[in-house]
């Protein structure tokens, strides 16, 4: 019977709800067989989540979600099956840390100036950790009643021209790839429908991706429709790429994540878990 894979799953390290520990007895109770622990920026929830996995019978594969600057454009790529010890991937983490700090207080300067205050407080709160991200301050302004919901902040406050949105200045693509593969691991672009990038944009990206030793896209993701999947099994087999299937969970909040729910990759794929490193 083949095992079920999910390759994308955030913890309290970074912006999940859940601790890693939790997180790897949901995925036991969801069915999953193969969870990767990808916070963003961090390796933090790894330790946990693997002394967690010896008593759920879950496996875990050590991973990260490294924010990355393309073209003027945040992207996101997930590291798989990465040595978290490794000193060159954890000073680039320090680098991506500083900034996420300095990011936090000037979102919370440009909302005090919105007329909202508190706001850096209690994303610290909401945190719990080093990583603060505009998913904590999203948590804030939902609790606050600024919005209904966390999407809906995004949309109100936290992009471009809305007041609390800072430009992100992450690491370079080939920063990026470079640190996953000193680390021992495979590169894959998470949730590429997410990006919103025009046909030949998209392109761009996955050639240069590829050129710098990227190894994979996720065809399925929590957020990728029917249409998206269909959309990147094609491209994945068109650049040479191995497929990557993961919920992007965040917690049991975020039902379009459930790991549940999430498709199996289509046939045509070539599943990452079948590259030589696993």
């Amino acid at each position: 019977m083949p095992q079920i894979y999910d390759l994308h799953a955030h913890t309290t390290a970074s912006d999940g709800t859940l601790t890693p520990t939790e997180l790897v007895n949901h995925a036991r109770d969801c069915g999953t067989q193969v969870l990767a622990i990808t916070d963003h920026d961090s390796t933090a929830g790894v330790k946990e989540a693997m002394q967690a996995s010896l008593t759920t019978g879950v496996k875990i594969v050590p991973g990260i979600e490294v924010s990355v600057s393309w073209a003027h454009q945040t992207i996101h790529v997930v590291g798989l099956h990465i040595d978290v010890s490794h000193a060159g991937l954890q000073e680039g983490l320090k680098k991506l840390h500083a900034f996420r700090l300095w990011r936090a207080e000037e979102i919370a300067r440009r909302l005090t100036k919105a007329g909202i205050t508190g706001s850096l407080e209690a994303a610290r709160q909401y945190a719990g950790g080093t990583i603060i991200s505009r998913t904590h301050f999203a948590r804030f302004l939902v609790e606050q009643g600024y919005a209904k919901d966390i999407r809906h902040v995004f949309k109100k406050y936290l992009v471009r021209n809305k007041p609390g949105y800072v430009p992100g200045e992450w690491a370079s693509l080939e920063e990026a790839l470079g640190w996953i593969r000193d680390a021992g691991g495979m590169a894959v672009i998470a949730h590429p429908a997410r990006y919103k990038l025009s046909a030949t944009r998209l392109k761009q990206l996955l050639a240069n991706f590829r050129e710098l030793g990227g190894e994979g896209i996720e065809v399925v993701s929590g957020s990728h429709s029917k249409d998206d999947i269909a959309r990147f099994s094609l491209l994945a087999d068109q650049f040479g790429f191995y497929a990557s299937r993961g919920s992007d969970f965040h917690g049991p909040e975020n039902a379009y994540a459930d790991p549940r729910t999430l498709p199996a990759l289509p046939e045509a794929c070539r599943p990452i878990w079948t590259h030589a490193a696993w």
